[in-house]
């Protein structure tokens, strides 16, 4: 099963999966993908550490290169997120591109018995970008609506409320 979490920033969509996944019977992995570039990042990742702490994941810091990962058979994977992974593969040191990502979440889809992916939504913001800004937003919006024709369940968080935008019979 695979279930993509979309929506905007601070829209309580990690919440949500994280509350789904622990719902599921068995093993828990939470693929954490936001690397600590600075003070900032390290004060998120701290505080999202301490968030999980009692919600029984394991914890994989993942930031790229995800078909490389390997985890144990079975259990449930929630990648959290795909944005982060996204730019990790475009910007980071040996970047594999949106190429990868895919490689990536189809690499954990034969792995896992449940995948949970956490992602952006993006261009509702109504600003104008360009450039390497736009090029990325460009390659998480492809990659959002290749993994929700994938998907068997995607749910879209908009201030805290799930909305079920897609539901495999």
């Amino acid at each position: 099963m695979f279930t993509l979490v979309i929506g905007g920033s601070a829209s309580g969509k990690s919440e949500y999966a994280e509350q789904q996944v622990m719902a599921l019977p068995g093993r828990r992995w939470y693929l954490a993908t936001m690397e600590p570039w600075d003070d900032e990042c390290v004060a998120r990742i701290a505080k999202h550490q301490a968030a999980r702490a009692q919600r029984e994941f394991t914890t994989v810091e993942c930031y790229r290169n995800l078909p490389a990962l390997i985890l144990p058979p079975g259990g449930n994977v929630l990648l959290e997120c795909l944005s982060n992974l996204t730019a990790n593969e475009r910007y980071g040191p040996e970047a594999g591109g949106v190429a990868r990502v895919l490689a990536g979440i189809e690499h954990l889809l034969k792995t896992c018995t449940h995948l949970t992916v956490v992602t952006n939504e993006v261009f509702s913001g109504g600003a104008e970008y360009a450039g390497d800004t736009l090029a990325y937003l460009k390659d998480l919006a492809w990659l959002n609506r290749v993994l929700a024709r994938r998907a068997d369940r995607v749910v879209e968080l908009v201030c805290g409320l799930p909305n079920v935008l897609k539901e495999a019979p």
